[in-house]
């Protein structure tokens, strides 16, 4: 088991009081041992019917915010199927979201939480959502319809962001505990501003914005910081270095 990962594999599902994880994605040598840990604490609750995973758009494809209605996901794991009820209610409620298939090409913030929910999961649907906006308006926007388009349903939500890139260590680690307050606040407006004023390039800002969003309208009280680490502590050279972390929103305590 890695050193820094959970140091356990998951046991006995119990309750469901989480209502959403933040989960980095970078290559899974670097933040798979921080995924780790969200994946298994919703690995030990109730399994949800859907899963809707939100990345960042890092090519610049499809329309700024993009969704996936029809078909299936495809990992070395098998297939997962898309769930489009969900989808089209989602798109119908934003005003910004889109059905474009190309801004999943070549983007790597969403195929790479597919093998992690499959572990965890032998049956799930998928909603996958990339969003090119990231700024508050199009998080709110989004938040609200994935909250009023869940409706009765068992979902998780998972938001896809890395931290910080290519800084030193200590300046990272700097501008990351911005990031990670924000999120133990459950405050969006405090993460958005945080990032522009201190030029903060946390690449999955959005997505973590949204997912605040519709977990708050949801009844979610509270959010837990589960791990932080950034690529220096996986290679040793502190110089320029990206942070991961992983967090949990739940609804109530056990």
């Amino acid at each position: 088991m890695h050193r820094l990962g959970p140091g356990k594999l998951p046991e006995e599902r119990e309750g469901s009081c989480i209502s959403a994880i933040v989960v980095p994605h970078a290559g899974y040598i670097y933040s798979g041992a921080s995924a780790a840990h969200a994946y298994l604490s919703i690995a030990e609750q109730d399994k949800p019917d859907t899963v809707i995973v939100i990345g960042p758009n890092h090519t610049g494809r499809g329309t700024p915010v993009s969704l996936m209605g029809e078909g299936f996901w495809e990992s070395p794991l098998g297939l997962v199927p898309l769930e489009t009820e969900l989808a089209e209610r989602i798109v119908d409620k934003s005003s910004i979201a889109k059905f474009d298939d190309t801004a999943f090409t070549l983007e790597h913030s969403i195929e790479v939480q597919v093998p992690f929910l499959q572990f965890i999961y032998p049956e799930f649907k998928l909603v996958p959502i990339c969003m090119g906006y990231q700024d508050l308006e199009a998080s709110r926007d989004l938040g609200r319809a994935i909250h009023e388009s869940i409706e009765d349903e068992s979902v998780m939500i998972v938001a896809s962001s890395d931290l910080n890139h290519m800084e030193p260590k200590a300046e990272s680690n700097r501008k990351d505990r911005y990031v990670l307050d924000a999120i133990e606040a459950m405050d969006e407006e405090m993460l958005q501003n945080a990032v522009h004023r201190e030029k903060i390039s946390t690449c999955g800002y959005g997505p973590v914005s949204a997912t605040l969003v519709a977990t708050k309208l949801g009844g979610a009280k509270s959010a837990e910081i589960l791990s932080y680490y950034t690529s220096g502590d996986i290679i040793g050279d502190n110089r320029q270095v990206v942070g991961y972390a992983s967090a949990k929103i739940t609804r109530n305590e056990k």
